[in-house]
């Protein structure tokens, strides 16, 4: 049988059971859950974008010519 294991809430630090019976792992609590989905639903977290200087140089020639001038 499988030994149950404690890991820290993200949210709140505490010790939340890393089981099956445990709805909201890795989370202590609901709470815990909807607290951080609220923090990704407001932006709060974001993933870092390193863009790429030659990524955006063919992304220029890619783009139509100007229009003609008369």
């Amino acid at each position: 049988m499988a030994e149950s294991r404690l890991v820290a809430c993200p949210n709140c630090g505490k010790n939340a059971l890393w089981t099956l019976e445990n709805a909201w792992r890795p989370f202590c609590s609901e709470r815990c859950k909807l607290i951080d989905l609220g923090a990704w639903a407001s932006e709060r977290y974001r993933v870092p974008v390193i863009e790429d200087k030659d990524e955006l140089e063919s992304n220029d020639t890619d783009a139509a010519p100007p229009p003609a001038t008369k």
